[in-house]
């Protein structure tokens, strides 16, 4: 039977992460997070999926699993996105759960507060620890 899990708990775990500043804290909540070979699958953007396209490749994703690959993956979004003090990620309070799956929207907004400049979807499956096996990110959505 599988853990029970707060689908708003989760989202908002999931969202801090992202602003996390310190590394070791980082690794501690992806540890908490993902099954040690779960995957943080991203849609992305328009321009790779075009230029990915003009190279032949149908389907362009991009893929990160396990601890390792989720810890550089996250720390390099929060070097481009929060570090420099002027964004920050908040989660869109419209967590849900059906089973295994998770879904949630997050916005990118002003660290000083104020309306989002971006945002996505996310669609987590979960395992039966209540862990991330499968992260589906969906930025623009």
């Amino acid at each position: 039977m599988p853990v029970e899990t707060d689908p708003r708990d989760l989202a908002a775990r999931y969202v801090a992460l992202w602003t996390e500043p310190d590394q070791g804290l980082r690794r501690k909540a992806i540890e908490q997070l993902w099954a040690a070979d779960g995957a943080h699958i991203l849609q992305p953007p328009a321009e790779i999926r075009e230029a990915a396209a003009g190279l032949g490749f149908e389907n362009a994703t991009l893929e990160a699993r396990g601890h390792d690959a989720l810890e550089l993956r996250v720390a390099r979004s929060y070097q481009e996105f929060v570090a420099g003090g002027e964004y920050t990620f908040r989660p869109a309070g419209d967590a849900v759960r059906l089973r295994d799956v998770v879904t949630f929207g997050w916005e990118m907004a002003p660290a000083a507060g104020g309306e989002a400049v971006g945002g996505g979807l996310e669609v987590l499956v979960l395992d039966g620890d209540g862990r991330i096996r499968s992260d589906y990110m969906f930025p623009g959505a």
